[in-house]
């Protein structure tokens, strides 16, 4: 994705409208996630030649699962995240009920949980358990920086409010207030249009990836 840009209002519109008539099969999306939680992500084999060579195939794919995920579990964060460590077979599903407090920071309006759980996964596949190996952290934040300049190009913004003032509903729908806000946004398929954006960060989170994989094979 282009980090010069800048975003695409009417296209990103048309999508989030195509996106509002919800998943094609929400049961299929419900069995696998009850198959991930019972039996965890499966750890991958795929050489990085295999996965570079198939990498539209693969960002089409983490792109549309982490918007169907978003649309039937309600949760951004855990959807983005869950999409990329699925793919490329890392991480395990603690980790994504770790990530449940963040869908708009805590319904704050805040940071966008497709952001959090994009950069979560990010953080898994290149950070460290070693709290001192600080090198790991500073390659972590650079990826991540790369990640957000370009979050920020495709939505405009990475922040949950302006996305939905901007983006999917033109205001911002308060969903913590459940006299009105939280009804507003079931009533403005909030859910539904709302996987637009883990469905962008899932997908640049795995372009990034294997870019990573592209460079260390030379290729890039």
């Amino acid at each position: 994705m282009s980090e010069e840009k800048g975003p695409d209002y009417e296209a990103l519109k048309q999508r989030v409208e195509e996106l509002a008539k919800g998943p094609e099969d929400k049961s299929a999306v419900e069995e696998r996630l009850r198959g991930l939680l019972e039996g965890d992500i499966p750890k991958s084999t795929r050489s990085p030649a295999e996965i570079i060579a198939k990498k539209a195939e693969i960002l089409d794919r983490v792109q549309a699962r982490a918007e169907a995920y978003e649309q039937v579990s309600q949760s951004c964060s855990k959807s983005s995240a869950l999409a990329v460590m699925e793919e490329f077979g890392f991480g395990n599903m603690e980790v994504i009920q770790a990530l449940s407090p963040f869908p708009g920071l805590a319904l704050t309006g805040e940071t966008c949980g497709g952001v959090i759980g994009s950069m979560a996964a990010l953080g898994f596949y290149f950070g460290r358990k070693d709290m001192l190996d600080y090198g790991a952290n500073a390659r972590t934040f650079g990826q991540c920086r790369r990640f957000l300049g370009r979050f920020e190009n495709t939505l405009g913004t990475t922040k949950c409010r302006e996305i939905h003032e901007s983006v999917d509903f033109g205001t911002f729908h308060d969903t913590s207030d459940a006299e009105r806000g939280y009804p507003d946004f079931l009533a403005d398929r909030g859910f539904e249009k709302c996987a637009l954006p883990p469905g962008i960060g899932a997908r640049i989170a795995a372009e990034i990836i294997i870019e990573h994989m592209e460079r260390k094979s030379g290729q890039i």
